[in-house]
Formats: structure tokens, sequence, C-alpha cells
């Protein structure tokens, strides 16, 4: 199919454009982005990796196989052309590679510290930003440092069912690693918020604003959004979704699953009301695709995933924030 049409749209060199093979075939990257670690380009924005690392998992293992699940079910929203409610696609305006999973020393979290901290370094050092799939949640601390060490102490915008701020954990541990980034300074605790929270954590000596689950399903996305605004302001923010956050219908495929979560529907509602936040980041993990059942969590992540990416598209149309 030398010189076709379809030839030239679905293996383009270039990190822009439509991806319209069918999903069924073909190398499994993001969204069908170009497998690339090459960072010169100067239409790149966004690179995204996945970690295949669960290490730090304290119940269910699993969410090493995350990654590669995720790429697999995003293959289900790559072939639009325009995106509901957006009405534009955001890979004509959004210029993205998928640089595959991150190598590191299997069985030595140590390792996986340094691998990533390197990798995100060098992200960074080129001026683009990053997409992390997990992975379980230890990983946001390795990127918090180099992102911190880029823009300096940062707004943490975290959806969870858990504050992940146990200051009693072991020194790998997925549901601590905010009590360390705090100790490290790496965040500015009057600027973050954490979103779905229902699990026990201590209230009276608790660093960040809470809108725990039952808050925000009895109240809605518009109200959440206008609180974050408020709270997060100008200062740089770095997202970190665990698909945790989503109630076990939406999201049966995770470590640590909790009823009384979050609706699919909320979360993207959230989503797109954050484009006049400084967003700098984002990571995305816990998907455990053993306790899936019919790519459910692995598509609810692809979607979330991809609703950050035309965030950030729409902040490039329209610099403001607003379409």
């Amino acid at each position: 199919m030398t010189g076709s049409k379809i030839d030239s749209a679905v293996y383009s060199g270039s990190v822009l454009g439509h991806r319209g093979e069918p999903i069924y075939s073909g190398a499994m990257s993001f969204m069908r982005r170009n497998y690339s670690r090459e960072l010169d380009d100067p239409q790149l924005d966004v690179v995204v990796t996945g970690i295949p690392f669960d290490l730090a998992t304290t119940h269910r293992p699993g969410s090493r196989f995350g990654p590669a699940a995720i790429r697999a079910a995003s293959a289900n929203l790559a072939w639009e052309k325009a995106r509901w409610p957006w009405g534009f696609n955001a890979f004509d305006h959004l210029g993205v590679i998928d640089s595959g999973d991150l190598l590191f020393e299997s069985g030595q979290p140590a390792s996986l510290v340094a691998e990533l901290q390197a990798h995100a370094a060098r992200v960074l050092k080129a001026g683009k930003s990053m997409l992390t799939l997990g992975g379980d949640h230890y990983i946001a601390l390795p990127l918090l440092r180099e992102h911190a060490r880029k823009f300096g102490p940062l707004a943490l915008l975290h959806f969870d069912a858990h504050t992940d701020t146990c200051a009693e954990g072991f020194e790998y541990d997925h549901g601590g690693m905010f009590h360390q980034a705090m100790q490290e300074g790496l965040l500015l605790a009057e600027h973050s918020v954490q979103i779905g929270i229902r699990t026990d954590y201590d209230r009276g000596n608790h660093p960040f604003t809470v809108l725990d689950a039952a808050c925000v399903n009895d109240h809605g996305a518009g109200s959440v959004l206008e609180e974050v605004l408020g709270i997060v302001g100008d200062k740089p923010c770095y997202l970190s979704f665990d698909i945790d956050c989503l109630d076990p219908a939406f999201a049966p495929g995770t470590g640590t699953p909790v009823c009384g979560g979050l609706s699919t529907d909320t979360v993207l509602k959230i989503f797109r009301g954050l484009g006049s936040l400084d967003l700098v980041a984002m990571d995305l993990v816990e998907v455990a695709p053993a306790y899936d059942h019919a790519e459910v969590t692995s598509l609810a992540a692809a979607t979330i995933a991809l609703e950050y990416l035309y965030v950030l598209a729409a902040k490039k149309i329209a610099p403001t924030g607003r379409l």
C-alpha cells in the first residue's frame, strides 16, 4: 500500500495527526501514537511512558500489567476524527509520542526510582511534558521529585479512594508517598486537593484539602471544579489519578477497590473544567487487569488519560483554557 492515503495517515512519521488503524490490528501504542524516544521534534508536546512496576503494592498485585492493558484499550478510542464534546481531534494540535515502557532492574525498587527520575529529567530538560501510565501509585514520588526540581514546589490535584499519606509505611509503599513528598518539600499543601477519598485518615493533622467521595457525589462536578480552581490557583499543578477513585462498578480492575466512589462521567466532567490550571504533568496508576471485566477499568483509564490530552490541546488552541 505504499503511497496510499491510508498508508500516509496511519504510518506517518509526524507526531501530529489522526491514526485511523482498525482497533483489532497493529502495534498497541497509546492512542496509536508513534513509538519513539526521540525528544528533539519541535512539534512534540507530550511523552507517554509506561511504568510496569507494582513492588510497592500492599494488597493485590498486578498493576505492572496496567500500561499494556491501557494501551490496548485505547485502540477503542483512536478511531475518532473528532471527540465529543470537544468537536476536534487533539492530535491535530498536540504532538504526542509513546516512549514505551521504562526499563529498570526487575525486583529492585531502587532501580525503578533511579531510572524513572533520569527519564523524567531527560523529558523535562527537552521542554516536553509527561503522561505516565502505572504501575502502582508509588511512581508518583520520583516523578514529583523531578517536576519539583524544574518547577519548584507543586500543587497536587489527586484523585483517589485513599489519601496515600501514611507516615508509618515501608520505604517503597504506594500508601505513603505523598507524606514523603511533603517531607521533601515537593508539594504546596495549601494549594493541593484530594478528590474521591473514602478511607480514614488523620483528619486533625492532614495537610491537604479533601473533597471526599460522598461530598463529590452529592454536590457534583461543577461544585468540585469551583473549589479546585480556587485552591490550586495559578500554581504549577501535578495531576495524579489512582483508578480506584472510581467506584468498583466503573473500575473493578484495581488492587484496593472501595465502594462508594465516583463515576467515570463525574471525573470526565471535572477534567473538562481544568483548562485554566497550569497543568505540568499527569500520572494514571493502579490498573490491575487481572481483576478487570471486559476491559472496563482499562477503557476508563485510557479515556481519562485521553481527556487530559484534550485539556492540553484545548489550551494550545485557546491559552486561556476556554474554547
